[in-house]
């Protein structure tokens, strides 16, 4: 017997066109499922792919031309329906959303919502991310589990034990970060996790790593980059002057800190503002602005188009 409400979730996106709203509203219906909210939207954007760049030489100077891209309008919407009354079985409707999505030339995400995803936290030694995650994971914040904390470090092993979170140590150097990363995959797929929160887990994943779990792998940074890249970028930010201090929340790609932003945010500071200020806000907003992604992804509410993210609002 099913809930007395059932809802699921349906993401589609591609290149925009009359009818997708009515069609796919349509189908929804006819088989007895009411739509709970919908939103949609599209925006008009360059086809990279139709981008050339033409060098040509003119009164013996040599220029270059970029002829005149296409434009293209891209379409994206979020369907949350409620399915209590489905009449026909869930894979009718699975397929009749895939022959949708084709006849448009869309893609297309179905989550039936009823089954909750895993999260694996990876850490370092900083614990304010951590604490904010597993505080809101307990007060029910957080629609998911936590089947394991995994760290290079011992230090945050107490948290993980407030929380009763099993801890996984993985002690990584130069010699040993391969096979070790390879151990972690290994959990990873084990435990069946869905998704890895980097919650200031301050090692470089690699290639391999970022490709098994594309686009389910998600890093929380503050947002004085590429200004202070390094160490003690507080520290110098404060020798700047800077007037605001933020933190970027977004997908991991193999192109360290590029990856498509999730969440950002931002804080005003002023000359009054020592380095432990900075520190204290920026961690602030940083906790903050992870949870926020987290939780938009957990809730499918993050479509990837091209190396940026369309956040649909909660």
């Amino acid at each position: 017997m099913r809930p007395a409400k059932s809802e699921a979730r349906l993401l589609v996106s591609g290149p925009d066109a009359t009818g997708i709203v009515a069609s796919f509203s349509q189908l929804l219906f006819g088989h007895e499922c009411g739509i709970v909210d919908c939103t949609s939207e599209s925006s008009e954007e360059d086809d990279h792919h139709n981008a050339v760049g033409v060098a040509s030489e003119r009164d013996g100077e040599r220029t270059c031309q970029t002829q005149r891209r296409h434009r293209e309008r891209v379409f994206f919407q979020r369907i949350l329906f409620d399915y209590s009354n489905l009449n026909v079985e869930r894979s009718i409707v699975e397929k009749e959303i895939r022959l949708m999505s084709e006849k448009f030339g869309m893609e297309s995400q179905l989550s039936w919502g009823d089954r909750r995803r895993k999260v694996a936290i990876f850490v370092s030694k900083y614990d304010h991310c951590l604490w904010e995650l597993l505080l809101r994971y307990r007060a029910g914040e957080m629609p998911c589990d936590i089947p394991l904390i995994i760290s290079n470090h011992e230090d945050l092993r107490p948290v993980a034990d407030t929380f009763g979170v099993p801890y996984q140590v993985y002690r990584i150097s130069r010699e040993t970060k391969s096979e070790q990363e390879w151990n972690q995959m290994e959990l990873l797929q084990e435990q069946k996790v869905d998704l890895v929160v980097l919650a200031r887990y301050m090692q470089v994943l690699s290639p391999m790593f970022c490709s098994t779990f594309h686009n389910r792998i998600i890093n929380i940074h503050h947002s004085f980059l590429p200004a202070f890249m390094g160490g003690m970028p507080y520290n110098r930010a404060h020798e700047r002057g800077v007037k605001l201090i933020g933190a970027t929340a977004h997908y991991v790609t193999m192109d360290l800190d590029q990856g498509p932003i999730i969440e950002q945010d931002i804080m005003r500071v002023s000359h009054r503002d020592d380095v432990r200020d900075l520190i204290r806000k920026g961690r602030t907003l940083e906790k903050n602005v992870l949870v926020s992604a987290v939780k938009a992804h957990l809730e499918d509410r993050i479509i990837v188009h091209r190396n940026k993210c369309i956040v649909f609002a909660e």
